[in-house]
């Protein structure tokens, strides 16, 4: 009997409605990419984050990982190259044959679990968990260490009805009103990304039998007496048991539900014909969903997000609209979390907010970026804010900074692959062994350890102390209504922005006495304004590059230098170079790339389209002696040879709102529910807020 798969493909199913199979590929691209093919690897030309934005918004399967050649990106068949290239990109293949790459990783997994009684994980794991496993270990830890954890069943069942499950990690667990600080660590929002569900479960092994033994990690007794570690590996299980589960092709291709990355919702806009079957058996195969880190409501429908049903980016039909992206909301909104790690693979990057270049730079990017720091310290990976790699609308921390004020990363696990082999892209990223870039650093375990610690400390959150008699419970509420992004329509245009409602609120148990309750600042991190600098000097005059003598060959690469200088003399927030040449924008026949190194031989900066002129900007350039390589990537000659200017101009100042919100706060009595006492609070994040006796109703007054 056939699949609903191979019904599809024998029956013509995917082409797009009153499309034949001749014109699939005009009426319908997305249509087009539903056909099974040879699926790839490749390198797209987008080495600027403009263009990366760009092949972003093609719908195409990116990923994290940037080199500097350009964005690497899966085209799965000749359909997503056509898109690429009738879009302006070029693109080199790196890896011809995924299927092969995926056959020779699952046969190292089979050996090395084969060879290996017990890996060095805490666990001891030597293969990839699947959905069932993850269950049964979460309610072994629950029964194993009843007082340190909590069992947690998420709000929502997913859409095909699966419970998400996780644990909490505290002494005295079950006390969920105890006031500590909350750390949040998630994994498996996208399906394949099998890594990211190991590392957040071996983190908790790990709390657990160091806080236990004597000669374990001294810094888990005080991490877990002191705060509360959430753990939540598989926030989309309907995907990962499908890709878990799946018959391995390994080709990326329509029907290779392995690679599956979205959920399972089905689109008020998917064509009818693509609307039967299961999740796992349907005509539509793993482009089925939506991809939950583009559903949060925080800046959704704008770039770097799909409004196409089939695409892999798909944002889902309305913001916040998934299950699975209402229980982590919920759960964020319901809890103090201060701090939380979202896990993806791959591209070895710990990225912060913002995730769209236009939002501007967070009003605690300097702490924020320290933090990451630190983070990257242990595992190697570089640390940069998310729209540094492309824009992106819709994802986790975008939504949960911004709203709730937490400290909010993502960790692009691992150079290589959504899930490598388990060896190297869990047991050695994990705990810092070759061949990962946290060998002898400490690796991904060091950093959930440093964002534990961060967790901890009072600088990075607010505190709210006073005294409240036994048998008391106080409660802080704050509801507001926030915008989305403009919303980008399927052709490019945009609808006004959607509106949408958070209510955050949680709770303090009061056990008689002084009390000290870690909690978010009152005011939003969105209306308090954005960071900025005031300039120590004047911006430097402009800088013409000389252009050497002679023409490069095709491919054949130039230099030229100019200097930034250093406050008094001058303070730069931007240099801009620009570099033309005769011609018109757009024309294939001529075109010259640019790079920008800075004074340490790294590149800084780069621009690679068809524009004329190329423009890369640096933003707040270190001082010192910068080169600028030009490339003739094609028809450079000397009729067609390129000039070029710096500019520059001075940082942009602090813009604060001003505006300061607080929490409500009450006092309600435990036996009848009586509201007791109700007083606004303002705290700011840093800061300790001594409310004196909260449940007095003299206190009203103070």
């Amino acid at each position: 009997m056939l699949t609903l798969a191979a019904a599809a493909l024998t029956g013509g199913l995917l082409v797009a409605p009153g499309a034949s199979a001749e014109d699939d590929t005009t009426s319908d691209p997305e249509g087009a990419r539903l056909r099974s093919g040879t699926s790839s690897l490749v390198v797209v030309d987008a080495k600027t984050q403009k263009a990366r934005s760009k092949v972003a918004a093609l719908g195409i399967d990116t990923t994290s990982k940037v080199t500097p050649q350009g964005l690497q990106a899966v085209l799965h068949g000749p359909a997503d190259a056509e898109v690429l290239r009738d879009a302006g990109f070029d693109f080199t293949v790196e890896d011809a044959d995924l299927a092969a790459t995926e056959r020779k990783n699952a046969k190292a997994d089979r050996q090395y679990a084969a060879t290996t009684v017990r890996s060095p994980l805490p666990s001891g794991r030597t293969s990839y968990r699947t959905l069932a496993d993850y269950n049964r270990e979460l309610t072994k830890l629950a029964r194993t260490y009843p007082d340190l954890v909590k069992p947690i069943t998420l709000k929502n069942k997913s859409v095909d009805g699966k419970a998400v499950r996780g644990i909490e990690i505290t002494t005295n667990a079950k006390n969920v009103r105890d006031g500590k600080p909350v750390f949040l660590q998630m994994g498996l929002h996208h399906a394949r990304e099998w890594p990211t569900g190991e590392h957040v479960m071996e983190y908790a092994y790990d709390l657990l039998q160091n806080y236990e033994s004597r000669s374990g990690d001294k810094r888990a007794k005080r991490i877990v007496e002191q705060s509360r570690t959430i753990v939540v590996p598989v926030v989309n299980p309907d995907g990962f048991d499908i890709s878990r589960s799946a018959t391995p092709i390994g080709d990326f291709s329509t029907f290779d539900y392995e690679m599956k990355r979205k959920n399972c919702s089905i689109s008020t806009t998917t064509p009818a014909q693509f609307t039967t079957g299961t999740c796992a058996d349907n005509p539509a195969g793993r482009l089925r969903g939506t991809d939950l880190n583009r559903n949060y409501p925080g800046f959704w429908g704008g770039p770097g997000a799909s409004a196409t049903w089939s695409s892999d980016t798909y944002r889902g039909d309305a913001p916040g609209g998934e299950p699975e992206v209402d229980n982590i909301r919920t759960l964020i909104s319901q809890r103090q979390v201060v701090t939380l790690i979202s896990n993806h693979t791959y591209s070895n990057l710990v990225l912060r907010p913002p995730s769209l270049l236009s939002t501007g730079q967070s009003p605690d990017e300097p702490v924020y970026a320290a933090l990451g720091e630190k983070l990257v310290g242990a595992n190697g990976y570089t640390n940069q804010a998310s729209y540094q790699l492309y824009d992106t609308s819709g994802s986790t921390e975008d939504w949960s900074y911004w709203n709730t004020g937490g400290f909010g990363f993502t960790f692009e696990i691992g150079a290589t692959e959504f899930h490598p082999q388990y060896e190297d892209g869990v047991v050695a990223e994990y705990l810092g062994l070759k061949p990962s870039t946290g060998a002898g650093k400490g690796g991904n375990r060091e950093a959930y350890y440093q964002m534990s610690l961060a967790t901890l400390d009072k600088k990075l959150h607010s505190t709210l102390t006073g005294q409240a008699p036994k048998g008391h419970t106080l409660k802080i509420r704050k509801s507001f209504v926030t915008q989305t992004s403009p919303v980008l329509r399927p052709d490019g245009s945009e609808a006004p922005p959607l509106y949408y409602e958070d209510t955050l609120t949680s709770s303090y148990a009061s056990t008689g006495g002084d009390f000290r309750w870690s909690v978010n600042p009152s005011t939003r991190p969105l209306v308090v304004g954005r960071y900025g600098r005031e300039p120590l000097g004047p911006p430097q005059e402009p800088t013409t590059l000389t252009n050497p003598a002679g023409i490069p060959a095709v491919n054949g690469t130039e230099q030229s230098t100019f200097t930034i200088e250093a406050p008094p003399e001058a303070d730069n927030g931007t240099a801009t170079v620009t570099v033309g040449w005769p011609g018109t924008s757009g024309d294939e026949a001529v075109d010259w790339d640019v790079e920008i190194i800075g004074p340490d031989g790294t590149a800084v900066a780069s621009a690679a389209t068809l524009d004329d002129p190329e423009v890369a900007v640096l933003v707040d350039p270190k001082p010192g002696e910068y080169t600028v390589r030009v490339t003739n990537y094609a028809g450079g000659a000397a009729a067609t040879d390129w000039e070029g200017e710096v500019t520059f101009r001075s940082p942009d100042p602090p813009s604060y709102s001003g505006i300061k919100e607080s929490w409500t706060l009450t006092c309600v009595k435990d036996s009848n529910g009586k509201v007791v006492n109700t007083r606004d609070v303002v705290v700011d994040r840093g800061k300790t807020r001594d409310l004196g006796g909260v449940c007095n109703r003299a206190q009203l007054k103070r």
